[in-house]
């Protein structure tokens, strides 16, 4: 039985479609996309109960994205990306989780991860600098993750290096407007983001290594939940992964809808006669329909690990990022072979097609579907072979 959120998002579809050009035209979330996520409660999927949660399993999470990014690829993005952030906050320090949810449990939680600041130890927490690009859906969050290296005195990255997430209110840093200017995923308002002398308390910081290990930062934060002893590279790339298979699997809807009436100018007959044509989509279908069964089974295995009590190994770990990476790529290839075979009209503004589409290619550039390193480490953890520190990273 599907989730009640996946089930409301499911009845609340239309009103996403309706809102997607919107959504692009403005280069963020419009009012009515942003109503309907939350009204389906797709950010609180993974946000822990006693802060108005569902706790939900990471499938059934993974199922609301697809669904949302079908309908509009742009806010299932932003519901792939945003959604992880409350699973985060539970393995924060509880006064922080208060700080954020006990006005409001919709308050919704911004990032980007990459360490682009330097964060200086001074009395009782750290000093932030920095600027940071990608803050998908930044616009309609209070607050943000931000990663950042521990630096020294001067603002060097200390050695051996040390990476911190830290936690923002929206009052201490800075959105750059016009910093989102893309061609694809434009309703995202991935935009810049700057931190200057910012004071970040001790308690709003948590340490990358032990959210990357999941087990260490779920003890420090008293969570015995399966949910929050997942690794932190399992839970990041499942959402944005899960966008990219539901964008794709929006480029097929809006294909079969399409193709229904239209007419060949080559024979004069409808394109439902023309055998090569539903040979390859019909095709191309079942390779996305895989896709989302591979992402699906690869977060189902690494729950049932963390709920028999069992350790999630590297190899665990490596498996399910192979996987995951190539779901994304295999889906978008499909999509490819749709979207090639629809004819001119596709490419008309007005058609969803080509913005889905465009999304799903947009969706590929994100760091976590970068192939080379994620393959050559799985190959080596598989023939128990030593894996250099450069090969392990996002993993």
């Amino acid at each position: 039985m599907a989730h009640e959120v996946v089930e409301r998002v499911q009845s609340l579809a239309p009103r996403l479609r309706a809102a997607a050009e919107e959504t692009e035209r403005l280069g963020k979330l419009s009012d009515e996309s942003v109503k309907v996520v939350r009204e389906a409660g797709v950010m609180r999927m993974l946000q822990p109960p006693e802060h108005g949660g569902y706790a939900a399993h990471p499938r059934d999470f993974a199922e609301a994205v697809m669904e949302v990014a079908a309908n509009c690829g742009s806010t299932g993005w932003v519901c792939g990306v945003g959604g992880v952030h409350p699973w985060e906050m539970a393995l924060c320090d509880h006064r922080l989780q208060r700080e954020v949810w006990e006005a409001d449990p919709d308050t919704w939680i911004a990032s980007p991860y990459m360490p682009s600041g330097v964060a200086v130890p001074v009395e009782g927490g750290y000093a932030l600098n920095g600027r940071w690009q990608f803050s998908s859906g930044t616009d309609h969050c209070d607050w943000i993750f931000l990663g950042a290296m521990v630096g020294d005195e001067s603002g060097t990255p200390v050695k051996p290096p040390r990476s911190l997430h830290v936690v923002l209110p929206r009052r201490d840093y800075t959105i750059v407007e016009d910093s989102w200017d893309v061609v694809g995923l434009c309703g995202t308002g991935s935009k810049d983001i700057i931190v200057e002398n910012a004071f970040v308390p001790g308690y709003r910081t948590v340490d990358a290594a032990e959210v990357a290990e999941g087990e260490v930062a779920a003890a420090r934060a008293g969570r015995t939940e399966p949910l929050y002893r997942l690794p932190f590279w399992t839970m990041f790339p499942l959402g944005i992964t899960a966008a990219v298979i539901g964008i794709t699997e929006g480029v097929l809807a809006a294909h079969l809808d399409h193709q229904r009436e239209r007419i060949l100018a080559t024979t004069g007959e409808r394109v439902t006669r023309d055998a090569h044509m539903l040979y390859a989509v019909s095709e191309a279908a079942a390779e996305i329909a895989a896709s989302r069964t591979q992402l699906l089974d690869g977060i189902s295995r690494l729950y049932a690990k963390a709920e028999a009590g069992q350790p999630i190994s590297f190899e665990d770990r490596s498996t399910v990022r192979r996987n995951q990476v190539r779901c994304a790529w295999r889906a978008v290839a499909a999509a490819d072979e749709i979207f090639d075979r629809s004819g001119g009209n596709a490419l008309r503004r007005d058609n969803a097609m080509q913005r889905l589409w465009r999304d799903a290619h947009a969706g590929l550039h994100h760091a976590i579907h970068v192939t080379g390193g994620i393959y050559q480490s799985n190959a080596l953890s598989a023939m128990n072979a030593e894996v250099p520190p450069a090969l392990r990273t996002l993993i």
